[in-house]
């Protein structure tokens, strides 16, 4: 039985399995194949694509959205696909708002963008679906390279130097791979294990093995590693937060915000996890904005977020802003 979400302290099950489970469902629901060729038809499929600029990973968004209206949703998939192998991610965790979907034409017209976001979404989950991985390694070079560090940068150049024919060993300090995605992101935007699952769609490049529980500097070295490969990649990405520096920090019932978002992506059963009834989180950026929405959807009956700036310094965007309120 849920124990109330007004009861004191910090404690689990705050909320029953069901409301639990409602809460974190998709944050954005995917597109059907009608839905995603109603929101194709809007792009004006710009010759100097703002959009495309404002990407970060450079997608030809326009391309893409074409073959969508088209009716080709896995030509579509391999566009996005070639420019980033964890478009899938991408498409769900990528603050399109202030980024893409900000620079569209259609938001400045009429202030209601293209979901380029969503239509991402949609072309690269039917591929995955379908199991179709649309690359394949070119002839063996018969080098060999280490990838220390299995997280977005470590598994986009294992998947690189796989298919340019080379043998890849990624080596990991953690059980799993994916790294942020994995253990970073935050549940209500990942879901349905979709990190470990586009990592095994990933893999069936072939030509990648994974080594997991080995970190440099304890189980592995450079030295070593220069010797025993003929190149390294590092990829091994950043560690813990900022320290608050403030009297009290070390007392029970102050977490980490990574530490709180990485437990709640591992657990096998939301119910089980412990939140406070009234929850203060120090910070404005996304990191901040997941763990006050993460501590209300657990069930917690306050949740407030103290930020020492006005709102517009914040980092989270304003879309990601107004989550907690929601």
């Amino acid at each position: 039985m849920a124990s109330s979400h007004q009861a004191s302290g910090i404690q689990a099950g705050r909320l029953a399995a069901p409301e639990i489970a409602d809460n974190f469902g998709d944050l954005h629901p995917a597109y059907d194949a009608h839905e995603a060729s109603v929101a194709a038809d809007r792009c004006y499929f710009c010759y100097d694509a703002p959009c495309m600029t404002a990407c970060p990973t450079s997608i030809d968004i326009p391309q893409f959205i074409r073959e969508i209206q088209a009716g080709h949703p896995a030509s579509a998939a391999k566009t996005i696909l070639d420019q980033n192998i964890l478009g899938g991610m991408c498409a769900r965790v990528c603050p399109t708002a202030p980024l893409c979907e900000e620079a569209c034409v259609r938001e400045a017209a009429e202030g209601k963008p293209v979901e380029i976001g969503r239509l991402q979404r949609f072309a690269t989950d039917l591929i995955m679906q379908r199991n179709e991985h649309p690359f394949s390694r070119t002839a063996s070079t018969g080098k060999r390279v280490a990838v220390v560090g299995a997280g977005p940068a470590g598994l986009s150049a294992a998947h690189r130097l796989a298919m340019l024919g080379h043998d890849v060993v990624m080596y990991d300090a953690k059980s799993k791979a994916g790294g942020l995605n994995e253990f970073g992101i935050a549940a209500y935007k990942s879901t349905e294990n979709f990190a470990a699952r586009e990592v095994d769609w990933l893999l069936q490049i072939g030509g990648i093995t994974v080594e997991y529980g080995k970190k440099l500097g304890t189980d592995l070295t450079l030295a070593a590693l220069q010797g025993d490969f003929d190149a390294v990649f590092l990829s091994i990405g950043l560690a813990g937060v900022n320290s608050l520096r403030a009297e009290g920090e070390e007392l029970d019932g102050v977490r980490d915000a990574g530490d709180f978002i990485e437990e709640l992506r591992q657990a096998e059963d939301l119910t089980t996890l412990p939140v406070g009834r009234n929850v203060v989180v120090i910070g404005g950026g996304r990191t901040a904005v997941d763990a006050a929405v993460q501590s209300k959807l657990l069930g917690a009956e306050n949740v407030t977020i103290a930020y020492r700036r006005d709102r517009e310094a914040m980092g989270a965007s304003r879309f990601e802003q107004d989550l907690p309120a929601s």
